[in-house]
């Protein structure tokens, strides 16, 4: 049981981690353009909202699924 605890923290920390370098990103791209080391963060946003939007109901239950993974 401590095993699953231990992997749960260390997904959580990663999940954290990758979280604050995504806005990191998107703040280095509003104030600079394109960030060398995370790419077109703002494009790739706008992208997926896109998606997420032409797609209709679909795209509202992916958008909440992937809510869900961040909370």
């Amino acid at each position: 049981m401590k095993v699953l605890q231990g992997l749960t923290a260390t997904i959580h920390s990663l999940t954290s981690i990758v979280i604050a370098l995504l806005g990191l990103g998107i703040v280095l791209a509003l104030l600079g353009g394109s960030v060398p080391f995370l790419g077109d963060v703002a494009g790739n946003i706008i992208s997926l909202v896109d998606q997420l939007g032409s797609a209709g109901v679909v795209g509202l239950i992916a958008a909440i699924v992937i809510l869900n993974f961040y909370k």
